[in-house]
């Protein structure tokens, strides 16, 4: 039942409903994670990805292919000498709301971004470059630059620059946005349960088509087990997130397929560099050759992923093909130890978020290959949001700390600069000027020779300072029943479900 609500001067046509409500015509999505937010300025996480993606769009979009392609922007010029991009924005398109999408909605969003607002979440460093926003006319926009940004275009295509209605946030606030937003995309948000579900209902006045399925309900499962068991049962339709304990079990099932396309996400372990026993570069390069990744990738990840020698995989632009990847060496290990003075049962602890069920395998069996070359490591558990806000950002962890990366835009500078620029939000322990320099000099430049050497450089300082402890680059996994069509892995996990249907 539709009825309409009147927030101000907006008109915001509203479903009533709740989660089990919807009958025909809906698709069922699970997924591991709640962002929390959905607000696109708010959160960093693949978790949104994965939602917001069916409710906003940016200037650009980018496919499963990772192609590039005009969005609410039909075409796009770099003027005075790269000092200016100039946008012509796309006629027609309207908010869920009734709003409509012009020059005036995309200076808002990039005020918001990289005003006040945006300070007080994580997307406002990846858009620094840009100085001002100047509306040319209705419908055309000038980004004025303060510095080159080589990636800007495909950051614009994601994340924190998705465009939001200026009316609806300014009457109806920023914690009302932040759990029923209001974007331009082919899905609008009905309700929002955090760590239950969200229910998204198809917009019909989308400008870019309709919408297979009606209604899509993305339900927050956190549990690994629960999640499969409702998959394998049909209680859901696609489910993301497949933990690598479950890949024969999904294989051997006849309803649903295991669908797997190379990722971007990176899984490390990082150092407190500051103080502890890991300020010592020989006891970080024992830590480092401790452990057999090869065996835990085979034995814990079914061999879904490859190891690593940096914080990228190969599809990366600025991944060094050379770079050595670090090998098996627990007698080296115990010399290295022996020689930075760490005594044999020295504690250490490390911190992972307690919602991965595959990693806290994996961190068990790392705590044992230490524990072989006299290392006492304690496993902390911890909330995955706290860690991510408090215990990270605020230098909290501690000697060690798993860190999970989602390089959506696989191009290095995203990783690298929020890594270990300092100052940076998840950056709490290195600040080193020759890291800084590189990272700023590829930022500087669209030349792509100068910008692949300088972030080449970047991972072979990181490497010989052994300032983290790379490990996986995995494949995104997906289960999905045979009863759905039209699904396309995404390499990012910002799965759109305009395309699937399911089948009665």
């Amino acid at each position: 039942m539709k009825k309409t609500i009147k927030v101000g001067a907006i008109l915001i046509a509203a479903v009533t409903c709740s989660v089990n409500s919807f009958s025909a015509d809906q698709l069922t999505v699970a997924q591991g994670y709640d962002p929390q937010n959905l607000d696109p300025i708010d959160t960093f996480r693949l978790s949104w990805g994965s939602i917001g993606s069916n409710i906003f769009e940016g200037l650009i979009q980018r496919d499963e292919t990772l192609k590039l392609s005009p969005g609410l922007a039909t075409s796009w010029d770099f003027l005075d000498d790269n000092s200016r991009i100039r946008f012509h924005l796309r006629e027609g398109v309207k908010f869920h709301n009734g709003e409509p999408f012009n020059a005036d909605a995309v200076k808002y969003t990039f005020d918001r971004l990289l005003g006040e607002q945006g300070m007080k979440g994580p997307q406002r460093s990846n858009y620094t470059s840009i100085d001002t926003v100047n509306v040319v006319d209705e419908f055309t926009v000038d980004f004025v630059m303060n510095q080159v940004d080589p990636v800007l275009i495909t950051k614009l295509a994601g994340y924190g620059a998705m465009i939001v209605p200026p009316k609806y946030i300014e009457q109806v606030g920023e914690e009302a946005f932040d759990r029923k937003p209001v974007g331009t995309g082919p899905y609008q948000v009905v309700n929002y349960e955090p760590s239950v579900a969200v229910e998204l209902k198809r917009f019909d006045d989308y400008w870019n088509g309709t919408a297979k399925t009606e209604f899509v309900t993305i339900r927050f499962i956190a549990e690994p087990a629960t999640r499969m068991a409702e998959l394998m049962s049909g209680g859901i339709d696609i489910s993301l997130n497949i933990p690598s304990t479950s890949v024969e079990a999904l294989k051997n099932n006849k309803g649903v397929d295991l669908v797997t396309v190379p990722g971007p996400t990176v899984y490390m372990m990082r150092f407190k560099t500051t103080d502890a026993i890991t300020a010592d570069p020989r006891v970080r390069e024992a830590i480092n050759i401790a452990i057999d990744r090869d065996v835990i990738l085979t034995a814990l990840l079914g061999g879904f992923g490859e190891t690593i020698a940096s914080a990228q995989g190969e599809r990366s632009f600025g991944f060094d093909p050379s770079l050595e990847k670090y090998s098996y060496n627990p007698t080296r290990a115990k010399t290295l130890l022996a020689q930075a003075g760490v005594k044999p049962g020295t504690k250490i602890t490390l911190d992972i978020q307690n919602n991965d069920e595959t990693f806290r395998e994996v961190s068990q069996v790392i705590s044992s290959y230490l524990s072989q070359v006299g290392l006492d490591l304690s496993i902390r558990s911890n909330d995955s949001n706290i860690m991510s806000s408090d215990l990270i950002p605020n230098g909290k962890t501690g000697e060690l700390f798993l860190f999970a990366w989602g390089g959506w835009t696989f191009d290095f500078d995203n990783t690298a600069y929020l890594l270990y620029h300092s100052g940076e939000r998840f950056n709490p322990y290195i600040a080193d000027e020759t890291l800084d320099a590189l990272l700023e000099q590829q930022r500087g430049t669209y030349d792509r020779e100068v910008r692949e050497k300088a972030l080449q450089e970047v991972s072979q300082y990181i490497r010989s300072n052994h300032l983290e402890l790379p490990l996986f680059n995995t494949a995104a996994m997906f289960g999905v029943s045979k009863k759905v069509s039209g699904f396309t892995p995404a390499p990012d996990d910002r799965v759109r479900y305009m395309d699937v249907a399911v089948e009665d």
